[in-house]
């Protein structure tokens, strides 16, 4: 049993005060602690004197703390300093290296990887090592230095290359020379010393001779554009008497012409919409109305005679045939080729007004032959020599018959006068074989297309390329005048049809109109109403000729369709066929 006992205020103040001091110097003895042992941890590192700053840097910020904690914390400081080693602090030697570091650096990562191995072997933690990055990039400091090395050097032997290298003093060649080089012949403060200094600076860069290879390449420029250009010769007399002939022949026949287009154009509107819907109503009704085995080989051209009653066919074979409408019976066949026939043609008066004992058909071969045929015959009446060994593509009439056009594979094509037996016109200006040729109706100019992808308007009245069509991206198979004159189709190797305007010497349309070569065009022969095309991806097709949109798609043919033409009466379509047929198209009705 307790006894109670007054205590005096006095009593209880100090009583108190003393509890708290003991208080706070048990939590500031366990803070000191633990800041101790957070500091040892880093003597490994550190020196004992900067350890030991710290912790009396750290004691000093306890307050009124007493001598009594400041000597037991120095007492368990030696303690513990006792039973370690004294570790010193060691300054860390300076080395400089001179050289490359590949070598040590390679020792060293050697030494990282087998400390790293062993550690794995004795299962060690690997997050002891985690503080310890290793890296197997390095910079190459000798090829740096090598090419620093080279890029001085090479810079040396430039100017010992520009002192040694020959100059002209001329200071107008000097400049002539920077032009030719591409250089500006004058800088802002320039004189001629400085000129000729940059000018051998620009010579040892490039190679002294790089003038002279410059004005080479200038020279084969120009050699290749004079070759380009058209070519123009003095001819032979008869050359004079043709062209002479053709202007007195063409110019009344561009009259009447134009006096006809005149009068179309004053015809009301309501007649030409009803004469174009029939038109198209027609060419939509096309159909085969009859199908021939043509020949043993590939037929490569038709060609309706002027009174549409009969069609010529050419064949790979060697022969001729000639065939009725619209039965299709066989009436001649005309043997004298010995290899491909590319193409025969009716004179433009053959079955009208023209004898049948005279030439009233001309037929063309690879070997370079031209052959003049009748009715009668079954051998040519006449041949004409010139174009061997070069193949011959396409020939074609002159409007008046007086003279036979013929592309040759030796880059021209001819112009003969059959009344006067002589060639009077060799013509060149394509850079590739000349394959199709096409005679305005006026017989004033003709038209010519190559395998260069170009095609040229000739004036044959004066000999002059008037008009330069370029446009095609593969060679033109196929060309063809509008009645009107001034419009001309050409057909090529990019699938597509090109309309040109002589008016305007452009491009006026082009038709996407093949998904493959495209062989041959042609245009209606009253009007030229419409347009058909035969093409290698089987087909044969019909366009208008005023938005030049299809009409009708001519589907039948087992292989790649070689040629058209269209009837002089508008009543049928010819196409010839590589699967050696020949096809007649003409409207159900009929």
């Amino acid at each position: 049993m307790y006894k109670s006992r007054n205590i005096s205020k006095k009593e209880l103040k100090t009583s108190v005060q003393e509890r708290c001091r003991a208080n706070d110097e048990q939590y500031w003895t366990q803070s000191i602690i633990s800041c101790y042992q957070h500091i040892t941890l880093f003597i490994c590192a550190l020196s004992w004197d900067l350890t030991l700053l710290l912790l009396i840097k750290s004691i000093t910020c306890v307050k009124k703390t007493g001598p009594g904690l400041l000597s037991s914390l120095w007492k368990r400081a030696a303690s513990e300093m006792s039973d370690e080693d004294e570790v010193q602090y060691v300054k860390k030697p300076r080395n400089i290296h001179y050289g490359s570091l590949e070598e040590s650096e390679k020792a060293r990562i050697a030494v990282v990887q087998e400390n790293t191995s062993e550690n794995n072997e004795n299962d060690v933690n690997p997050s002891q090592n985690s503080h310890i990055h290793i890296s197997n990039e390095y910079m190459e400091l000798e090829d740096a230095m090598s090419k620093d090395k080279q890029a001085l050097l090479e810079e040396f032997e430039r100017r010992k290359k520009a002192r040694s290298i020959n100059v002209s003093t001329d200071d107008a060649e000097v400049k002539r020379n920077l032009r030719q080089l591409g250089e500006p012949i004058c800088l802002f403060g320039e004189g001629p010393a400085e000129r000729r200094n940059r000018l051998r600076d620009i010579l040892s860069c490039i190679g002294e001779d790089a003038i002279i290879r410059k004005e080479v390449e200038e020279e084969k420029k120009q050699l290749e554009k004079d070759q380009e250009s058209t070519w123009y010769h003095e001819g032979p007399e008869s050359l004079k008497i043709a062209r002479t002939w053709i202007a007195e022949y063409s110019l009344p026949r561009a009259k009447a012409r134009l006096e006809e287009a005149r009068n179309a154009v004053n015809l009301p509107s309501a007649t030409k919409t009803a004469k174009m819907q029939e038109i198209q109503k027609r060419l939509q009704m096309l159909s085969i109305h009859s199908s021939q085995v043509g020949d043993t080989r590939p037929i490569s051209y038709c060609q309706f005679s002027p009174n549409s009653q009969l069609i010529a066919t050419a064949s790979w074979s060697g022969l001729c045939k000639v065939w009725t409408v619209p039965d299709c019976h066989l009436k001649q066949t005309l043997k004298g080729h010995t290899c491909h026939v590319g193409a025969i043609v009716f004179h433009p008066k053959a079955t009208i007004s023209q004898e049948e004992t005279i030439c009233n058909m001309a037929s063309c071969a690879a070997d370079g032959s031209v052959k003049l045929w009748d009715f009668q015959s079954q051998e040519p009446i006449a041949d004409i020599e010139g174009h061997m060994p070069h193949r011959v593509s396409r020939l074609a009439f002159h409007p008046s018959g007086r003279f036979l056009g013929t592309c040759c594979h030796d880059c021209s094509w001819r112009l003969w006068d059959l009344q006067q037996c002589a060639e009077v016109l060799h013509q060149e200006g394509h850079g590739k074989p000349v394959y199709c040729i096409s005679f305005q109706v006026d017989g004033s100019v003709c038209a010519t297309g190559g395998l260069d992808a170009f095609g040229r308007v000739w004036d044959l009245r004066t000999g002059r390329c008037i008009m330069f069509m370029e446009g095609h991206l593969k060679p033109i198979y196929g060309i063809d005048f509008s009645p009107n004159g001034f419009h001309l189709a050409t057909s090529s190797d990019d699938n597509t049809v090109k309309i040109w305007d002589l008016r305007k010497r452009s491009v006026l349309y082009t038709i996407p109109a093949h998904t493959s070569l495209v062989s041959d065009v042609k245009f209606q022969k009253e009007n030229g109403d419409y347009l058909v095309t035969s093409s290698y991806d089987n087909t044969a097709k019909v366009w208008t000729n005023r938005t030049w949109q299809p009409l009708k798609t001519l589907s039948g043919h087992d292989s790649r369709v070689m040629c058209v033409d269209v009837s002089v009466d508008n009543q049928y379509v010819v196409t010839s066929s590589y699967d050696r047929t020949f096809k007649l198209w003409a409207p159900e009705s009929l």
